[in-house]
């Protein structure tokens, strides 16, 4: 398939530059089956699914980790972006401007003792580096990336991260310290609303996937079935991964909740004759039409990018003509797009 038959148009003011109050979300309701949607509130939920159902979360926690600081000894501004802590004191990151970042090049972020020193290892395609940090004072790095890092909102959000963020861009029950974008589709959830989902017989389990350069680099190939995506990692606890395969046992409907999610779920299942199992490591996978899927229900998504691997998955799952038409029809109703956008739910 090409690239091209996954685009839209999209009015650069239905892109969120700021987030509603947590839980407010209007929620596109998507049934598969009957080739139609509605348009509701992500307050809704509960309503929507029944009891038995399992939701599936990524409790992944975003690292604030773009780094602003300048180079050294020429002073020039530096932008950094960390992608992966690899072993030591070795990062995988995406440097700005790339241009001047050579091998051997170094930069330094914050002022004083607590200052983190970089230096550039070796030199990948699109920008990314292997790059080294250590604090001036040789303490620990990763409190000082939590001191002087921003968090990494997505470049389509046009204005400076804010104070607010740290806490507006992880979900409520982000855990596990790792990814540089929120797995934003469980941005909308509330205790509240998890809760009341519990109250109505809805199981929730959760696994961890590290949002990292995979999710969100850009497909560059016309023909989608060549696209590659980084390897992320991901960890299904022995629990969680009773609890799924008791609701595979049992036919009952598993609901991911974002596309990491899935992508952790089909990948554990595909390795496990179908079934989700105790797993650890790191996925590849890339959903496209045609994929097979052995453990999804259902999809808890947020509005994705034209010619995205996002919004692939998501055809992928419910079919790509009826996606395209209701994401039309949520331009035209209005819907917030992207990661502080509004939600969709396919059933």
């Amino acid at each position: 398939m090409r690239l091209s038959e996954f685009d839209f148009d999209l009015p650069e003011s239905q892109i969120a530059q700021a987030p509603p109050e947590r839980g407010t979300s209007r929620l596109l309701v998507l049934d598969r089956a009957a080739g139609s949607w509605r348009h509701q509130r992500i307050a809704d939920l509960p309503s929507l699914l029944s009891a038995g159902d399992l939701i599936v979360v990524n409790d992944s926690r975003v690292v604030p980790a773009r780094l602003l600081g300048r180079r050294d000894p020429s002073g020039g501004e530096v932008e950094c972006l960390l992608l992966r802590h690899r072993v030591g004191d070795e990062w995988d990151a995406l440097l700005h401007p790339g241009q001047k970042m050579k091998p051997g090049t170094r930069a330094r972020f914050g002022d004083g003792p607590h200052a983190v020193e970089l230096e550039v290892v070796s030199q990948h395609t699109f920008g990314r580096r292997t790059i080294r940090l250590r604090r001036a004072d040789g303490g620990d790095v990763e409190d000082a990336i939590d001191a002087l890092g921003h968090m990494p909102l997505p470049p389509y959000i046009k204005r400076p991260d804010r104070a607010a963020d740290r806490e507006r861009y992880q979900t409520v029950y982000a855990r596990a310290r790792g990814s540089v974008a929120a797995p934003t589709a469980g941005l909308h959830l509330t205790p509240a609303l998890l809760a009341e989902l519990a109250a109505r017989g809805v199981e929730r389990t959760d696994i961890t996937m590290h949002v990292g350069y995979g999710t969100f680099s850009p497909i560059r190939v016309d023909e989608i079935e060549a696209h590659t995506i980084d390897p992320e990692v991901f960890e299904v606890s022995a629990g969680s991964a009773s609890t799924i395969a008791r609701a595979q046992h049992d036919g009952r409907r598993i609901i991911a909740v974002g596309t990491t999610t899935t992508r952790t779920l089909e990948s554990v299942a595909k390795e496990h004759g179908g079934r989700v199992q105790p797993d650890a490591g790191e996925t590849s996978l890339f959903i496209y039409p045609g994929f097979h899927f052995q453990v999804l229900g259902g999809l808890l998504t947020n509005f994705h990018l034209p010619q995205s691997s996002l919004l692939v998955l998501v055809c992928a799952f419910a079919g790509r003509e009826l996606v395209l038409d209701a994401y039309r029809d949520a331009v035209k109703e209005g819907y917030r797009f992207y990661s502080y956008g509004d939600a969709m739910l396919v059933v």
